[in-house]
């Protein structure tokens, strides 16, 4: 059983930068794909990134396509979401979250009731 902890949040003035931090204590991450997912006040949970358990794949959504980058450190079982021209609109809570280990579909879902395991979120709010 995964419990993801994300930290890094923040507030930061548009355009700014940010690392958010993936890891689940006392857990490996070595055989999960892992996404980072992200819900605005009265919005539904969305998909923003994925990253595969060797971080050879990752897939990202449009809205953050060349603004965001996910990447990960197995050695630390760490996962990371770079953060970077920040706009109003990305103020959010970040949750990362896992389907089951071994998943190679992980990465081609979308849907935030396909993952089962998640964090607790961290806060990011853009704004000047």
């Amino acid at each position: 059983q995964l419990q993801f902890v994300e930290s890094g949040g923040g507030l930061v003035q548009p355009g700014g930068s940010l690392r958010l931090t993936c890891t689940a204590p006392g857990s490996t991450l070595d055989n999960y794909a892992i996404a980072w997912f992200r819900q605005a006040p009265g919005k539904e949970r969305e998909w923003i990134s994925c990253i595969d358990s060797s971080g050879g794949l990752t897939t990202s959504a449009s809205s953050v396509k060349g603004r965001f980058t996910i990447s990960r450190d197995n050695t630390r079982s760490t996962v990371y979401l770079q953060m970077a021209s920040l706009k109003l609109e990305d103020t959010a809570v970040y949750y990362c979250a896992s389907k089951a280990p071994f998943d190679r579909s992980a990465c081609w879902s979308r849907a935030s009731v396909d993952f089962v395991f998640w964090g607790q979120g961290t806060q990011v709010t853009v704004s000047s």
